[in-house]
C-alpha cells in the first residue's frame, strides 16, 4: 500500500519533473513519516489530507508575517493534527520533543568529515 498523493490541488507536494522535491532533510523525514504512518493503518488518507488542506487555508486566510511559503511545514503541522486528533499523541509532547531536538547543538546528527574517511 503506498500513498495516494495528489497529483494537482491544494495538497499536492511540490514536484519537479514529476518527481517529489524536497529542499532539506527534514522535508523527506517529515513526508516518510506521514507516508509510513499511513501505511501502518495509524489514520486514513482522507484524514491527513483534510488536516493538510486545513493547515494551508488556514496560512492562506492569515499569512504569518515575515514567513515564507513552505508546504512541509504544512504537512508536518497537519501530521501533528491527526496523531493529536486521534490521542495517538499530545499537543504538549510533540512541543516538549520539538524544544529537546531544537537544543541540540548544530552539527549533532553529523560528524565532522575527518571522523568518515571517504
Amino acid at each position: 500500500m503506498t500513498a495516494p498523493l495528489d497529483v494537482e490541488g491544494p495538497a499536492a507536494p511540490p514536484r519537479s519533473n514529476g518527481e517529489l522535491v524536497f529542499a532539506e532533510p527534514w522535508e523527506s523525514r517529515a513526508f516518510g513519516m506521514a507516508v509510513t504512518l499511513y501505511e501502518a493503518g495509524v489514520f486514513t488518507w482522507p484524514q491527513f489530507q483534510a488536516a493538510l488542506i486545513a493547515r494551508i487555508a488556514a496560512w492562506e486566510a492569515a499569512p504569518t508575517e515575515g514567513e515564507c511559503w513552505n508546504y512541509y511545514q504544512h504537512w508536518l503541522g497537519a501530521l501533528e493534527d491527526v496523531l493529536a486528533g486521534d490521542g495517538s499523541v499530545f499537543a504538549d509532547e510533540v512541543t516538549a520533543r520539538a524544544q529537546t531536538l531544537a537544543q541540540r547543538p548544530t552539527g549533532y546528527d553529523h560528524p565532522d568529515d575527518h571522523d568518515h574517511p571517504h
